[in-house]
């Protein structure tokens, strides 16, 4: 082993920035982001060709190695161009710490995809054990944000392939969430994607189909006067003895109001005399 990479591996506690060798870096095992665009990459290794490693990366020490904490894209950049030392800022934090501080970094950084970003912050729910409302302080946002986010993940993994693909925004994600049928949904999906709608047409053409779908509310039955009122009643006799009801029913006109009496035998399977069960309906 050569001079200056001994000097470079022996890295010890009480200096703020190491140089440790990439071989030496192995990736944190609970990393959010599971797909890194090669294209993101080629730009920050670009960056770092011109500028060098401007935020130095955070590693925690296992043995004779290294667990990245954060800093995954730095890496993969220098690698990408040949670099083999690193700028590191050793971290004395545990598994569980180490994952938090990984998870909680690449949310706050916003590139993950909205899949990845609700996946990490179940993870963090999950794994360790923390309410909502605790992501939510770690990430310096609402209860409502970290609510959201999970909903995305009611979506099947077809669904969010195909949002993904289609670079639909989580608006339109959000708006596929009020269908629950799962085959209506995938058709209004690829709709939304074939026809290149935006959020306020997807919106739109979601809400038509939700209205439909509701229970429509059955209006006031109105009448202008009395006599509309009987009209009424006579029309649901002769329907009901239509079907094969025996109802009979009588009206009786007093001085001061009118007396309706409708009888409907109890058992209607038999020929039998009406039973004294009356309604009577008074106005």
């Amino acid at each position: 082993m050569k001079e200056n990479e001994k000097k470079h591996e022996e890295i010890k506690k009480g200096e703020q920035i190491w140089s440790i060798h990439v071989s030496k870096i192995k990736p944190n095992p609970n990393q959010p982001r599971k797909i890194f665009a090669e294209d993101s990459i080629i730009k920050l290794a670009d960056s770092i060709r011109q500028f060098g490693i401007i935020q130095p990366l955070s590693v925690r020490k296992i043995g004779e190695e290294y667990e990245l904490v954060a800093g995954e894209r730095r890496l993969r950049a220098a690698k990408e161009l040949g670099i083999n030392y690193v700028p590191c800022i050793l971290v004395d934090v545990n598994e569980e710490k180490s994952a938090q501080i990984s998870i909680i970094e690449n949310l706050l950084r916003e590139d993950l995809n909205i899949f990845e970003q609700a996946m990490a912050i179940e993870a963090l729910i999950d794994t360790y054990s923390l309410t909502q409302e605790e992501v939510a302080e770690k990430l310096s946002n609402s209860q409502s944000y970290v609510a959201n986010k999970l909903r995305l993940l009611r979506l099947t993994p077809l669904e969010r392939e195909i949002i993904l693909k289609n670079k639909l925004t989580e608006r339109h994600a959000r708006a596929l969430l009020r269908v629950n049928d799962v085959d209506l949904r995938l058709s209004l999906l690829n709709k939304m994607s074939l026809e290149r709608l935006n959020v306020a047409q997807a919106e739109e053409l979601v809400d038509s189909l939700v209205d439909k779908s509701k229970p429509q509310k059955q209006k006031p039955v109105t009448y202008k006067d009395v006599s509309s009122f009987y009209t009424a009643i006579n029309r649901v006799i002769d329907t009901m003895t239509s079907s094969g009801f025996k109802i009979k029913s009588r009206k009786i006109e007093n001085d001061n109001y009118t007396e309706l009496t409708i009888l409907i035998p109890k058992d209607q399977e038999e020929n039998q005399p009406i039973a004294p069960a009356e309604f009577n309906l008074v106005t």
